[in-house]
């Protein structure tokens, strides 16, 4: 009776593993996030979209700034459009953020107290104003690599995998695949030069850093080559023992990486074409956009009264995307003399890098 009841036992506890299992890991009917044609198009390979737009349009309308003899700066249009849609789909998160109830609800003094005194110091202390400034640019390459790993999460997701499986290692690769090809290559010194402000902030100790690094730049890419390559080799090896263990990567996820970590090292490493900023931020923009009206446009639908009509739907997207670029348009055009509005872009950015990492939580269930 006793042996009855301990096999009894085993099997319960086996059952309430089996199912703790499958509550971490739930198995979708689909591997993709809406389907394969919106995923593919949206998600996977816009990378080498924009990678092909960039080689395209490569001497004809170049993104290089320009300087005339009287010191006055012209800007391509092809800076311009760029400018738009990447401060468009940084203020989309407000979208997620505010009009979704259940997030708003969630982290209410981060979507209203913070933002407003991170304005009210920007606005009136150049200091602040010029650090922000430097900090958005460097969290930008960061949030950019977090984007990629957010969308190989929802694939391992969507696959069965639990959601701990592999996490750690696929965010440092995808930060790698980011910040190695910048700090490594030629784009590095574009990225520092934010910290040439810091001349009207009176601080030309970290005003010089952008030439100062200039001139050590040599060593600093052997340090990330021999730190990449060391990833790579420990993330290869990781995933072999995962790999004896069972774990089957699904395909849209390795390709998704896959592509993503070469257009970014042949973009921001070599800038052959001379197009590596405009390159990375259309395809980000692209898949985030993409991402916000898919997971939001019901709310927006049901917030506008428009749920229920016939061409909704189309009407939603044209208040969507139309607000998000007008926004954008503005972002562009407003000059840094006008601090307060000025202020509001930096606000926009920086607080877009910050939420996304927390309104999009797959081991929350949020996405």
């Amino acid at each position: 009776m006793d042996r009855v009841r301990r096999i009894a036992y085993h099997g319960f506890v086996s059952r309430s593993r089996n199912r703790r299992r499958e509550e971490e890991a739930p198995v979708r009917s689909s591997p993709y996030i809406v389907s394969r044609a919106y995923d593919w198009f949206f998600f996977i390979l816009p990378p080498l979209f924009a990678l092909a737009l960039g080689i395209a349009i490569a001497g004809r309308f170049s993104t290089q700034i320009t300087v005339d003899a009287y010191g006055k700066e012209h800007q391509p249009i092809m800076s311009y459009l760029i400018g738009i849609i990447i401060h468009a789909h940084l203020v989309a998160v407000l979208v997620r953020s505010h009009n979704n109830r259940a997030i708003f609800n969630l982290y209410p003094i981060r979507f209203t107290v913070v933002p407003v005194v991170l304005w009210f110091m920007i606005a009136v202390n150049v200091w602040i104003a010029v650090a922000a400034t430097v900090v958005a640019t460097f969290w930008d390459v960061w949030h950019s690599g977090a984007q990629t790993f957010g969308l190989a999460r929802i694939y391992d997701r969507n696959s069965g995998t639990a959601p701990e499986t592999g996490r750690r290692l696929d965010l440092w690769l995808n930060q790698f695949l980011y910040l190695g090809p910048i700090l490594a290559g030629v784009s590095l010194i574009p990225h520092l030069a934010c910290m040439e402000e810091f001349a009207s902030a009176g601080s030309p100790f970290l005003a010089s850093v952008p030439v100062r690094v200039a001139g050590n730049q040599r060593y600093l890419t052997w340090a990330i080559i021999a730190a990449g390559t060391a990833f790579l080799v420990f993330y290869l090896y990781s995933y072999w023992r995962l790999w004896r263990n069972g774990y089957r990567p699904p395909f849209v996820k390795v390709f998704l990486l896959v592509s993503t970590g070469f257009c970014s090292i042949y973009t921001w490493g070599f800038n052959t074409w001379g197009e590596a900023f405009f390159i990375m931020n259309l395809f980000h923009a692209w898949q985030y956009l993409a991402l916000v009206w898919w997971m939001e446009h019901k709310r927006i639908m049901e917030r506008l009264r428009v749920a229920s009509l016939w061409g909704g739907k189309a009407i939603a997207a044209v208040v969507f995307f139309g607000a998000v670029f007008a926004y954008g348009y503005g972002a562009v055009i407003v000059p840094i003399t006008l601090k307060a509005l000025w202020a509001i872009t930096i606000v926009v950015s920086l607080m877009h890098f910050w939420y996304d990492g927390f309104v999009w939580s797959v081991r929350k269930g949020q996405v």
